[in-house]
């Protein structure tokens, strides 16, 4: 099964400083028909204006991934850890019993991220932060392992989680497969370009629900994907 999900279509945030696509109901965007993926409850893709960003506030019993997309994204929490990372590079934070953070565009560059949350596979976990800075050629026409909850994965990031998450970069006229099976679903996130996936063309900002089925992405332009697979619900 395959649901293609349109980005002009999703909920929407403007406040000035911060512009924010909610592929999952979030904030003033409220679907009780659009919660949640299985296990993924938030995606959304945020642009934030230079010196401007989210001042410290809590979360807890989530797994939270950011992945760069452009300008460079600052992060501090209460456990003392402060990194700015840039395009590509992803920053994890397991919540756990509870965290304090902000998250700063402090460049002189519009900065685009995707904040993803994961639920758990339980409560409780101790806090903890990493990050990441993958090389942007690890992802060039092949599936580059991001995060992933199977200790066997070669992804760098483990997460709490039933989730693998990857990304990849197909040049132009390239195509790259990608297999779901039993049992399994996958969220793909079009982040950059245009691709063609079964019947359905993707532009950039689309998403696509991909249940027990292996497909095919066929780039009709540079693009640039990520994928969260994960248990089906």
């Amino acid at each position: 099964m395959l649901r293609h999900i349109y980005y002009d279509k999703m909920g929407r945030g403007q406040h000035g400083w911060l512009d924010s696509h909610f592929h999952f109901s979030f904030a003033e965007y409220c679907n009780p028909d659009n919660v949640q993926f299985g296990v993924l409850r938030v995606v959304n893709d945020d642009r934030v204006a230079p010196g401007t960003g989210f001042d410290t506030h809590p979360h807890k019993n989530m797994e939270i991934i950011s992945y760069v997309v452009e300008g460079e994204l600052t992060h501090a929490d209460n456990m003392k850890n402060k990194h700015t990372l840039a395009r590509g590079q992803v920053q994890y934070m397991s919540a756990g019993t509870g965290v304090y953070h902000s998250e700063h565009n402090l460049g002189a560059k519009l900065l685009r991220f995707l904040q993803i949350w994961i639920l758990p596979d339980k409560a409780g976990y101790e806090p903890a932060y990493g990050d990441h800075r993958f090389e942007w050629d690890e992802r060039k026409d092949k599936w580059l392992p991001i995060a992933s909850g199977d200790a066997a994965s070669s992804a760098p990031i483990r997460i709490h989680a039933d989730v693998n998450v990857s990304a990849t970069e197909i040049t132009k006229g390239g195509s790259n497969a990608f297999l779901v099976g039993k049992d399994r679903q996958a969220y793909l996130i079009l982040i950059e370009g245009e691709v063609k996936i079964a019947e359905h063309d993707l532009s950039a900002g689309d998403a696509m629900e991909i249940v027990e089925e292996n497909i095919t992405v066929a780039a009709k332009d540079a693009s640039h994907i990520l994928v969260l697979e994960m248990k089906k619900a």
